[in-house]
């Protein structure tokens, strides 16, 4: 599994938009089809919300990908 460690000086970051940054997807429409399909999980449980705000210490996994948010 890859993982890609994201920063950010803000409270949150959107789940789509973490998974743009991460490399995960290159769209935004892209990210939120495999979240609406249930391909994401966040903190080890399907998450189906794409403007899930993401906070640091959050880990999402799509493919075989992990994105932590530091």
């Amino acid at each position: 599994m890859k993982i890609e460690k994201i920063k950010i000086d803000s409270e949150y970051i959107k789940l789509q938009d973490l998974l743009k940054l991460g490399g995960a997807v290159e769209t935004g429409g892209q990210a939120k089809v495999v979240i609406q399909n249930g391909d994401v999980t966040v903190n080890g449980e399907v998450c189906t919300m794409r403007g899930k705000k993401m906070q640091k210490g959050d880990i999402a996994v799509f493919d075989s990908l992990e994105i932590i948010v530091e």
